[in-house]
């Protein structure tokens, strides 16, 4: 039997769609049938993710924006709802990290990290909830597993993941009589584009960067992209109608162990 795409008409805006985990969400999203608008600071690799999926007869459009200026996130979604005439879902993807012990982090580090992961999305949250409101919509936040297990420096990067669950729960209190689910999903060690370059940087070939997450999950290996994708599609769907409020592990059971 046919079925329809999940996301038939509904229009997605994701935040961070440039690479990585938010292009491997809007791909997704494309093929489900959802209008995209992309966010992301990268206007090269904006625009080059943009123009693959609309050879593939997606519709995208793609704004290039911090995500920690207000009113770029104001703009974003304004230009998104013009597009579109709607908007539906918000993934919170964007996001930065910060390599060192808590001991040596500085204020100025603090405050970068604070306006990307946690300002950043309160800003498209603020932005996009009278759209979201309307079309009794749904936010997806991307946090990370480490915001409920510990590790050694990535403290700051760590603790404005754990920041997105309380703000996640927060909203799902305050708009669920306005119809408006949010859930957030915690990714585990995902071989993103971020990891490939860093690790090329060091002079380190990828097939052994492929065998360094022995020991950070139960399965015993790095995600893809595209297994962090799915279960945001599930979140945005109508088949997790009724689930709201709810931090989905994706980790390949690091969080347990």
């Amino acid at each position: 039997m046919m079925t329809s795409p999940r996301l038939q008409g509904q229009v997605a805006l994701i935040t961070g769609g440039a690479a990585g985990i938010g292009a491997a969400t809007a791909a997704l999203f494309a093929r489900e049938g959802a209008a995209l608008c992309l966010v992301d600071a990268d206007a090269a690799a904006l625009q080059t993710t943009a123009q693959h999926l609309q050879a593939q007869g997606a519709r995208v459009m793609s704004v290039v924006a911090d995500v920690s200026d207000e009113a770029a996130a104001q703009q974003a979604v304004d230009q998104a709802v013009a597009a579109f005439g709607a908007l539906s879902i918000l993934v919170n993807n964007a996001a930065m990290r910060h390599h060192s012990p808590l001991a040596e982090a500085t204020s100025a580090n603090w405050q970068a990290m604070v306006s990307v992961n946690m300002l950043g999305v309160a800003n498209f949250c603020r932005a996009a909830l009278p759209a979201l409101r309307a079309s009794k919509g749904c936010i997806v936040n991307v946090s990370s597993c480490y915001a409920v297990t510990g590790r050694k420096g990535m403290g700051l990067y760590d603790a404005t993941k754990a920041a997105q669950l309380a703000m996640t729960r927060t909203l799902a209190f305050e708009e669920a009589p306005h119809g408006v689910r949010v859930n957030a999903v915690c990714p585990g060690s995902t071989l993103t584009d971020f990891h490939i370059k860093r690790a090329t940087a060091a002079g380190k070939a990828v097939d052994q960067l492929k065998t360094e997450r022995q020991s950070t999950s139960l399965l015993g290996r790095w995600a893809d992209p595209s297994e962090i994708a799915a279960p945001i599609l599930w979140l945005a769907s109508s088949e997790a109608s009724f689930i709201t409020g709810t931090a989905l592990m994706v980790d390949g059971g690091l969080s347990i162990m």
